[in-house]
């Protein structure tokens, strides 16, 4: 618990064995209430490690995706009656320690969304990104912010607090099963109205860490001006989205 707020740890998980544990150790076990892995059809011992160290463990029969991941695992949390659900890759990239802060500028009211933005501090690069994706990075988050008129310092972190109002209120499950999923749940938090702030967060690439290939960040980044497209689009009521329809698709309790 944190300021009488109950705190659950999603790990969305694919391909995990060699750094879940190493994740898990430095989850701050004395304000989080809860650990629930989800497990996208991995082909190694994610599973096996998982239930070892004591998490809830939830398996999807088939590969469905990062999103569709995503979905599992924000539904699971707020079955256990998670006010604050913070989402933590478990490749070791981001750290684990600054659920602390994240979680609490989330209990105490300052913000409904808090992010872990790799791009604040300036360790980037530093931290072992690669330099066509820092690039690309900027880029598309200046593109961005210039859209849809926000000034975050990075739309693409996988380091990320909720609250559960978000939660339950985003119509998420209009969303992609794929990786576009995340910058589609940050447009509906500003469509929305919803406070989003940011933290510095230091993050370590190595061999171990999840990436997705060139090919496919060329068909995110895409699909990243596509849906700002869809924002501008909306917000002047030119074309409707389902992913920004209040009526659409949510997660139910």
């Amino acid at each position: 618990m944190l300021n009488g707020k109950k705190i659950v740890v999603v790990l969305p998980a694919y391909n995990a064995e060699k750094t879940l544990k190493k994740t898990c150790e430095e989850i701050p076990k004395d304000i989080v209430d809860d650990i629930i892995l989800t497990d996208d059809n991995s082909r190694d011992a994610t599973v096996e490690i998982a239930r070892h160290l004591g998490l809830k463990v939830f398996i999807h029969d088939e590969n469905k995706g990062y999103g569709a991941n995503q979905k599992t695992c924000y539904a699971e949390a707020l079955k256990l009656g998670a006010d604050v659900v913070v989402m933590l890759h478990p490749d070791y990239q981001y750290p684990p320690k600054l659920i602390t802060p994240m979680a609490a500028l989330v209990t105490s009211g300052v913000f409904d969304v808090v992010l872990g933005s790799r791009i604040l501090g300036n360790k980037a690069l530093s931290g072992g990104m690669p330099v066509y994706k820092y690039i690309a990075n900027r880029v598309l988050t200046l593109v961005e912010n210039n859209m849809i008129g926000e000034k975050l310092s990075e739309y693409h972190t996988g380091y990320r607090a909720f609250s559960k109002e978000v939660l339950l209120n985003l119509p998420i499950l209009e969303n992609s099963d794929d990786f576009i999923f995340d910058n589609q749940m940050l447009l509906q938090a500003f469509f929305f109205g919803y406070r989003v702030g940011e933290i510095t967060c230091p993050s370590a690439y190595t061999k171990d860490s999840s990436s997705i290939s060139f090919s496919r960040s060329v068909v995110y980044g895409l699909g990243v001006l596509s849906e700002a497209w869809k924002y501008m689009l909306q917000k002047f009521s030119l074309k409707k989205s389902g992913i920004f329809d209040k009526n659409g698709k949510k997660i139910a309790l």
